[in-house]
């Protein structure tokens, strides 16, 4: 496994699994075993996904200590303030059942979250999270809260794939010593992804899929990728990532792909982020 380290030492793996659309119990819980089993140590959940239990009860069974598990887990909108993103990081770490969580998101950079900043880096400093992050901001957003506060993100998770490439975002982070997490890093199979002839050819010549691929280009751009599936066999291809190095020119093949925006998500859209505000779960 290879790392990255935050500025305050903490290191996250390369490569993590993520839970986003499996909500029901037993699915979540023995995607999260297998996933633990193949040899995934970053577990990326959040409150919005409504199986922070789920999560919690596999890292129990599996037996793996506490401390060889990296946590990820993030708040919604209607808990964003100083007091709501406290109480509603004590009760994700009731459901996950742990006294501390390794890095907890504010999911959307929307709604009150300056002061639920304040509330995470409180928490921070108490030592109840290692680290604390944002997720979906685009450049100007984290550039703003990067020069706002002291205790600066330390992460940024956002769409990030070959046809999103989000290379701005990535000079800003660079810039601000915030590390990259790709949400979303396979398009959700949008444009063919899985056999999408650009990432296909260059896969093979190293004995590697397209999805192999996709993933690979990232990790060498330093992005955190953290990939979902339900299946056993993704989850170990997947995982086997580490064993090949794409050259500069598959890299920059790669770059080619880039169309500049989001086929999944439009958070310029006002009535998507109406949609975002008064979502529930």
């Amino acid at each position: 496994m290879e790392y990255r380290e935050f500025y305050n030492g903490v290191k996250i793996p390369m490569l993590g699994f993520g839970v986003f659309q499996i909500p029901e119990y037993e699915k979540a819980k023995q995607a999260v075993l297998s996933a633990l089993k193949v040899g995934y140590r970053l577990i990326d959940t959040a409150q919005a996904y409504g199986n922070e239990k789920a999560v919690g009860e596999a890292i129990r069974e599996s037996g793996i200590p506490r401390e060889e598990i990296f946590i990820t887990t993030k708040l919604w909108i209607q808990d964003f303030s100083f007091d709501g993103a406290i109480k509603a990081t004590e009760l994700s770490m009731e459901r996950l059942g742990v006294d501390y969580i390794d890095l907890m998101l504010l999911h959307q950079p929307m709604g009150d979250y300056i002061n639920a900043w304040k509330g995470l880096e409180k928490l921070y400093q108490e030592g109840k999270l290692k680290a604390i992050g944002m997720a979906n901001c685009y450049p100007h957003v984290l550039a703003d809260l990067c020069e706002t506060f002291e205790i600066k993100p330390m992460i940024n998770q956002v769409e990030m794939h070959p046809f999103f490439q989000q290379q701005t975002n990535l000079a800003v982070m660079a810039e601000y010593n915030v590390i990259p997490e790709a949400w979303a890093p396979f398009n959700e199979g949008k444009r063919d992804f899985f056999t999408n002839p650009t990432l296909t050819e260059i896969g093979k010549k190293y004995g590697k899929t397209a999805a192999q691929t996709a993933l690979r280009w990232n990790i060498q751009r330093g992005v955190v990728v953290i990939p979902k599936t339900i299946h056993a066999e993704r989850m170990k291809q997947n995982f086997d990532v580490f064993d090949f190095t794409l050259s500069q020119e598959d890299m920059e093949k790669i770059k080619a792909m880039d169309i500049g925006h989001s086929e999944i998500v439009n958070h310029f859209d006002p009535s998507w982020i109406k949609m975002l505000h008064t979502f529930s779960f």
